[in-house]
């Protein structure tokens, strides 16, 4: 380990961007996910989840973005981020093909980030995320925010839908 910086990780859908109008996309079957994905451009921001990203860089940690977003969303990922006036990178997306769990994927590459500093923090909503990485030892700020959740509560309807999609394609 290096003596830089340790790492905040943030996740993007459901903790800095507001994919509630997108929902559709995937509450039945079949699900559309590249209709779901193209849609993400046009993500509201979280304003809480913006705040942590400052609260984060403001402790002098870095910021690390891992999502469950596939690759091929990269350019409209780093354009959404650079309009939320945050710096897009490190930038860490699953690959394309990538069907695993989120929770796999993201402790994967959160454990892969930890090669060059501590990760002091990972910041997600998908409960099954939070979990893992609690399991793995890490920090965790459970982001429940994105429909005005309260303290205490797992994940807002919202998430839950989403989550429920996930579960069936195999993406979380």
């Amino acid at each position: 380990m290096s003596d830089s910086p340790g790492w905040a990780v943030i996740d993007i859908d459901g903790v800095l961007a507001d994919v509630r109008h997108r929902l559709v996309h995937v509450e039945r079957s079949p699900k559309n996910w590249d209709a779901f994905f193209a849609a993400a451009p046009l993500d509201p921001p979280l304003a809480r989840g913006i705040e942590v990203v400052h609260e984060q860089l403001a402790a002098g940690r870095r910021v690390a973005y891992v999502s469950g977003r596939p690759e091929r969303c990269r350019a409209d990922t780093v354009e959404w981020l650079e309009a939320q006036g945050l710096a897009s990178t490190p930038l860490h997306l699953r690959g394309d093909a990538d069907r695993r769990p989120a929770r796999l994927t993201k402790l994967e590459l959160v454990r892969m980030l930890e090669r060059s500093a501590p990760i002091d923090v990972v910041v997600d909503d998908d409960i099954a995320v939070v979990t893992a990485m609690r399991t793995a030892g890490y920090e965790v700020l459970h982001a429940t925010w994105m429909d005005g959740g309260t303290e205490g509560v797992d994940h807002s309807p919202a998430q839950d839908t989403l989550f429920e999609a996930q579960e069936v394609e195999g993406r979380t």
